[in-house]
This record gives C-alpha cells, sequence and structure tokens, in this order.
C-alpha cells in the first residue's frame, strides 16, 4: 500500500513531503527510493513527519538515519491535532495511513480549529479531521494521498457526508478508491484510498485535465 501511494503521487526530487502519521517512517522511505530510481536526487527532498507513539518516533529516527534519509520529525513525538510540530508547513506531497475511525482524538477540544475549512469532523471519529489537516497542508499544486476506512466515502453521520460534499465541491479530490477486504494484518475494517490534488494539473503529469473532474467507486454526485 504504501509503494502504491508512492508511485502515484510521485514525489520529485526538490519537492517538501510530509507525513503526518508518519510511524517508523516508510512512507518515507519508499518515496525516496521512488525519487532515486526515476533518476533524481534522493537527498534533495525536504521530509517532514509526525509520530505520537515515542517507541515509534524513535524507531522512525533510526529508520531513517539507516536509509540515508534526513527527516524533521518534529522536537518530540506528539499529537497531529492538538500539537503539531510544523505548524507553517506547505508541502507538495502528503501522504498518510493513519489509525483508522479513531475516537478518542480530542475533537471536543477543537471545535474551532482553523483546519476544518469545510466543516468540524465528528467528535467521535478522526476520519475527516485527518482529511482535513492534510489539505491544510497542501502547497499550491500539491497533491496527497491517505489510506481511511471504506466508510470516510459514503458516512453522512454526524455532518460527515456534508464535509465530504464540500471537500468534492471544492475540487479537491482527484479519485478515491474502495479497496478488497482483509488487505491489512491489524484491522479488519475495509479501507480505501483517496488522491487529493490543490489546483488540479497543475503539477506536470499529475492529474492533467481533471478540473472539475473525480473519479470514484461510489458516485459523486451521492457525495
Amino acid at each position: 500500500m504504501v509503494k502504491l501511494l508512492v508511485e502515484v503521487l510521485e514525489p520529485q526530487q526538490g519537492e517538501r513531503v510530509y507525513d503526518p502519521a508518519c510511524g517508523s517512517g516508510g512512507m518515507f522511505v519508499q518515496a525516496e527510493k521512488f525519487i532515486e530510481t526515476h533518476g533524481g536526487n534522493p537527498l534533495d527532498v525536504a521530509v517532514y513527519g509526525q509520530e505520537l507513539n515515542q517507541t515509534t518516533w524513535q524507531l522512525a529516527h533510526m529508520n531513517l538515519a539507516i536509509h540515508g534519509v534526513e527527516a524533521k520529525l518534529g522536537d518530540e513525538p506528539a499529537d497531529t491535532f492538538r500539537n503539531d510540530q510544523h505548524p507553517e508547513l506547505k508541502a507538495d506531497v502528503v501522504m498518510a495511513n493513519p489509525p483508522f475511525n479513531i475516537s478518542d482524538w480530542g475533537g471536543e477540544m477543537l471545535g474551532m480549529d482553523k483546519r476544518w475549512v469545510y466543516g468540524t469532523p465528528p467528535v467521535g471519529n478522526a476520519n475527516y479531521a485527518w482529511l482535513q489537516h492534510m489539505i491544510s497542508k497542501l502547497a499550491p499544486g500539491g497533491r496527497a494521498g491517505v489510506v481511511l476506512a471504506n466508510g470516510s466515502m459514503s458516512s453522512k453521520q454526524s455532518g460527515e457526508g456534508d464535509i465530504r460534499r464540500a471537500i468534492v465541491e471544492a475540487d479537491l479530490v482527484a479519485c478515491m478508491i474502495a479497496l478488497p477486504g482483509q488487505l491489512f494484518r491489524s484491522t479488519q475494517i475495509p479501507a480505501c484510498l483517496w488522491f487529493l490534488a490543490e489546483g488540479k494539473g497543475r503539477h506536470s503529469g499529475w492529474a492533467p485535465g481533471r478540473k472539475g473532474r473525480c473519479c470514484s467507486s461510489t458516485r459523486v454526485n451521492s457525495a
């Protein structure tokens, strides 16, 4: 799944790459491999990440050092929603595989957060908090890919349908793809992929001619 996200998003030499739920840093390692395979300089990439779990955060530092990846993972392990370690960052590529359907993400304290441009995410589910956080980090012409629970494509609970519609109508969604079940050993929850683009077609070769268009395994007009 990591390789698929990277292959679709096509990170390039000289770009800024961000993962708000970076785990042990696998996305970054794969991104630099992609750049090197395609003739770019993998050292000429600015890598930014954040991880809540202290042990995993330390593993990310070790994993990236082993692979020769220089990364800014924040001053400490921290919650992405409540303690953003890169508050001013605008990235060219944003990608993540965050935990699905988190209910205790602190939404009750973030109701007026400036990231919720398309609607306040429900307190009981962080899926649309992840999406909007990632959108808030996109530089002009940037693109994003995220793995979420399959229900994020169709749920209408607690205003999620309205948020989804607003994101689609803002022409930020390039594609939504429902994935086969049981892809992940860590969860039985069905998953999907969201690909987002800030200004479709501005990135050479990525989502060309997609302005005003979105593909999905569900009908866009029912979003």
